[in-house]
C-alpha cells in the first residue's frame, strides 16, 4: 500500500508536470505515436478488410494472418526491428502497426460480412452499383464493428506503445523503464497508472463513437419492434394453452 502511496505523490508533484521530460510531453508524445501507428494499420487493414468482407474472398487469409500476428511476442518482434532499423521511432511505429494489424483487419472484415446477404441483394436489385453497395449499404451497416475493431487496435497500440521507450527516449513508457533502471518504483508505478488512465479515457471515447456509428434506422427499429412472448404450452384442465398466441 506504501508504493500506491507513494506513486500518487510522484504524479501529483508538481516537479514531475514540468519541463522537456514531463507527464504532459510524455502524454502527448504517447498519443501522437498512437494516432501514427493507428492512421498507418487503418491505410493498410481497412480497405482490405473491406474487400475481402464485400467479395468474400480471402477468408483464410483473415484468419491465418489474424491469428499468426496475434502470436508475435511484442518485445522480440521490437527488438528485432530495432537491430534492423536501429534507434528511434521506426522500429516501434513498425513493430506496432504490425501488431495493430490484425484487430483492424479482423473488424472490418467482421463489418461487412455481417450485413444481411438479403439486404445487399435488394440494393443491387433496385440498381445500384458495387460501389454504391459498398458506401450506402455495408458500409454504414457494419460500421459499429468496424469502430469495434479500431477500438480494439488502439487499445492495443496504446499498450504496447510503451516499448517504444525501450529503445527510443519517447512516450509514457519512458518513466516505466527509467524507474526499472533507477530502482524508482514510485515512478514506474505512476507511468504504468497514467498509461492505464489513458487507455481507459480512449477506451470510453470509443465506446460512445460506436455507439453513435449505429445507424439511425437500425437504432429506430430496436427500439420500437414489440418484443414477442414466448410460446410456450400450458396445460390446464380440459386443453392446452398456448401463452402469447391466445385468441
Amino acid at each position: 500500500m506504501n508504493l500506491f502511496v507513494e506513486a500518487f505523490a510522484w504524479l501529483v508533484d508538481p516537479a514531475n508536470w514540468s519541463g522537456p521530460g514531463g507527464i504532459p510531453v510524455r502524454l502527448g508524445q504517447h498519443l501522437l505515436i498512437s494516432v501514427v501507428v493507428l492512421v498507418i494499420t487503418a491505410l493498410i487493414a481497412l480497405p482490405l478488410g473491406a474487400f475481402i468482407g464485400h467479395s468474400g474472398r480471402g477468408k483464410q487469409f483473415v484468419i491465418m494472418t489474424s491469428g499468426g500476428l496475434r502470436a508475435l511476442p511484442t518485445l522480440g518482434l521490437l527488438t528485432l526491428f530495432g537491430t534492423w532499423l536501429g534507434i528511434g521511432l521506426s522500429a516501434p511505429i513498425l513493430a506496432l502497426v504490425v501488431l495493430a494489424i490484425p484487430p483492424l483487419l479482423a473488424g472490418t472484415y467482421a463489418g461487412f460480412e455481417s450485413v444481411d446477404r438479403r439486404t445487399i441483394d435488394a440494393a443491387r436489385a433496385v440498381g445500384m452499383a458495387e460501389r454504391q453497395v459498398v458506401g450506402r449499404v455495408e458500409l454504414p451497416l457494419g460500421l459499429p464493428l468496424i469502430v469495434g475493431g479500431i477500438r480494439s487496435g488502439m487499445l492495443q497500440i496504446v499498450a504496447t506503445a510503451t516499448l517504444a521507450a525501450y529503445i527510443a527516449d519517447f512516450g509514457l513508457g519512458r518513466f516505466i523503464f527509467e524507474g526499472l533502471k533507477t530502482r524508482d518504483y514510485p515512478e514506474m508505478l505512476g507511468g504504468s497508472i497514467l498509461v492505464i488512465l489513458l487507455a481507459l479515457v480512449i477506451d470510453g471515447c470509443f465506446a460512445i463513437v460506436q455507439r453513435v456509428a449505429v445507424p439511425a434506422g437500425v437504432r429506430a427499429t430496436r427500439t420500437t419492434q414489440p418484443r414477442s412472448r414466448p410460446t410456450r404450452s400450458r396445460v390446464t384442465t380440459g386443453q392446452p394453452v398456448h401463452e402469447g398466441n391466445r385468441s
